[in-house]
């Protein structure tokens, strides 16, 4: 993996070694948490408000004996006590044009080498007959931009798509199909997602009302996990016919992703419920082999079953995930294991988790293991997002219509633009507007879906991303071809605006190890909304072409693009050149 060496990470041991000279019975007093940036400082130390209860001495004397410990340093060049004991810290701005250069003369932007970490990230998992709808968006794009980030920091990664083809859903759809009486095989090979969705409705409501069929379908589960050829066949026709939709919407979105569907996992299943009954962890309740986990409760107090095996000798989503996560753990040889899900999910992922531990496989000190909730798409009337008819937007026309609306913002503030130029940066604009302001909220909430906000050209939407970007591409192409970009130095920050820019340059690692250890992705987009704003207010107040320190400030403008675009490109969004 490699190393975030940022700024916030550097200025707690210089801090440390200040105040264990100040006062010797503070060693070992863990400064790191205290560090933080602040509105009305670069950054600020709030330790010495820590240590006065233990201490018994004010904050503010403790605070100035500090600062008056600090000699010449690359790192700060002003400290200062502010408040009743705040000290604050300015940078040197020798560090900050270090940082910058850096940045410049490095193809990972000034991110170095080290530990990699092999991070199997789950994320997408569209079920297969269904179309993908507007309730995938999330877990594809949070899970993309968090494979992206953990690649860029070096890792191995290794994306699964978990398909849901498996199960009593396709017990269900396979019994109705060979009920057709034009059934055969030729026929499903032949058919259509749309035409093996509205079996997929028919068979559900077969499996609600009629107790035969719902015994039928329950059969065919076991038929198809037993390797019933017909049934086999079925299963394969209905998964190429689902894949092929899957990939038009991945495709567009610029996702990879390898499929490895609970499909996979059924030669393991068997091995995984005799295993766990060798360690004593199984219960057999109501004819069911079941895992009980200490700590989940109904609201009646009853411990909550895992069933890894139902009563009819079927396998379910509980046995896939727990042979899952053995697989992953034994064969992948996974440091890290990342699920992307819906927030309904939290219990279930929290079971599996406890329950790999209770059967030794899952070693919390060796493996890292995180559930990524996230919550649901709004429409305007603050319910789940559906279309005007009421149905589930199905996501390859909500994507086809942001791109279309993008299109019509093009047309009116571009109208001589060339048709071929416009669509391209209106695919651009489109896809990227609609990431972006997901990607922006904290995945924890829901959020309300709104194309006229995403694609506003203010704000924090992708459009002003873009914007600023495109605005440091005009800036060299203006006077870029003076120098050579490879040779760019930052040399002057006399402006005030100037060491703004440079010091949020430096908090790029900052930002893009927050979104990887926290799981976070609108910790990046917050980064580069601060930093395009800080941009725009350095194009204000700071003039690039034919001033004194021209070189040195297309220096700033050239970090400032490659960064916004390696920024974006985390969050699975490209760039126009000119909008």
């Amino acid at each position: 993996m490699r190393s975030c060496g940022h700024v916030q990470s550097t200025i707690p041991s210089l801090l440390q070694s200040l105040f264990s000279a100040s006062f010797t019975q503070v060693a070992g007093f863990d400064v790191q948490a205290d560090i933080s940036r602040s509105k009305v400082a670069e950054y600020q130390c709030n330790s010495a408000l820590r240590l006065a209860k233990q201490m018994g001495i004010k904050p503010f004397e403790i605070a100035q004996k500090v600062v008056a410990q600090i000699k010449d340093s690359d790192l700060i060049s002003k400290l200062e006590v502010a408040g009743p004991g705040f000290i604050n810290i300015t940078i040197n701005p020798k560090y900050l044009s270090a940082s910058v250069n850096k940045q410049l003369q490095s193809p990972t932007l000034g991110i170095d080498g080290g530990k990699q970490l092999r991070i199997i990230i789950d994320f997408s998992s569209p079920n297969t007959a269904k179309e993908m709808h507007v309730g995938h968006l999330r877990s594809t794009i949070i899970g993309d931009s968090l494979a992206r980030t953990f690649e860029f920091l070096g890792h191995d990664v290794v994306r699964l798509n978990h398909i849901g083809d498996w199960g009593t859903a396709f017990g269900m759809l396979i019994a109705h199909i060979k009920s057709q009486e034009d059934f055969s095989l030729q026929k499903i090979e032949q058919s259509n997602l749309q035409e093996l969705m509205r079996l997929y409705k028919e068979s559900k409501k077969r499996f609600d009302e009629d107790p035969f069929f719902k015994k039928q379908s329950q059969m065919e589960v076991v038929a198809l996990q037993g390797g019933d050829e017909t049934s086999r066949k079925i299963w394969e026709s209905i998964c190429t016919i689902s894949r092929n939709a899957y990939q038009e919407i991945y495709e567009m979105l610029g996702v990879h992703i390898q499929e490895r569907g609970e499909s996979f996992y059924n030669p393991y299943l068997s091995s995984v419920v005799q295993e766990l009954e060798q360690k004593g962890l199984v219960t057999v309740s109501d004819g069911a082999k079941c895992i009980f986990v200490e700590g989940f409760e109904n609201r009646d107090g009853e411990k909550m079953p895992l069933i890894v095996q139902k009563s009819d000798g079927g396998f379910n989503y509980d046995t896939t995930d727990m042979a899952a996560i053995f697989h992953r753990i034994r064969d992948e040889k996974a440091d890290w294991l990342v699920y992307v899900t819906d927030m309904g999910q939290a219990l279930h992922f929290d079971m599996i988790f406890k329950a790999a531990e209770k059967a030794k496989v899952l070693d919390l000190e060796k493996t890292r293991v995180d559930h990524v909730p996230f919550g649901l798409v709004l429409g305007s009337d603050g319910k789940k997002f559906k279309t005007r008819s009421g149905d589930t937007e199905k996501l390859v026309d909500l994507l086809n219509e942001a791109v279309e609306r993008a299109e019509a913002i093009l047309q009116t503030r571009n109208p001589d633009w060339p048709e071929a130029e416009r669509k391209k940066i209106a695919h651009i604009l489109g896809l990227g507007a609609v990431k972006y302001a997901d990607l922006s909220c904290h995945r924890g909430g829901d959020y309300t879906f709104s194309y006229d906000r995403m694609l506003r050209f203010e704000g924090n939407t992708a459009a002003f991303i873009m914007y600023s970007y495109v605005r440091t591409q005009s800036i060299k192409r203006k006077i870029g071809t003076k120098y050579k970009l490879d040779e760019l130095k930052v040399t002057s920050l006399v402006e005030p605006n100037e060491r703004a820019l440079a010091l949020q340059l430096a908090q790029f690692p900052e930002a893009i190890e927050a979104a990887a250890q926290e799981l976070l992705p609108n910790r990046l987009t917050e980064y580069l909304y601060s930093l395009s704003e800080q941009f725009n207010l350095f194009f204000r107040d700071c003039r690039v072409e034919g001033d004194p320190n021209e070189s040195s400030r297309l220096a700033l403008v050239e970090a400032t693009g490659r960064v916004l675009k390696q920024g974006l490109s985390l969050l699975g969004i490209d760039v126009p050149e000119r909008m």
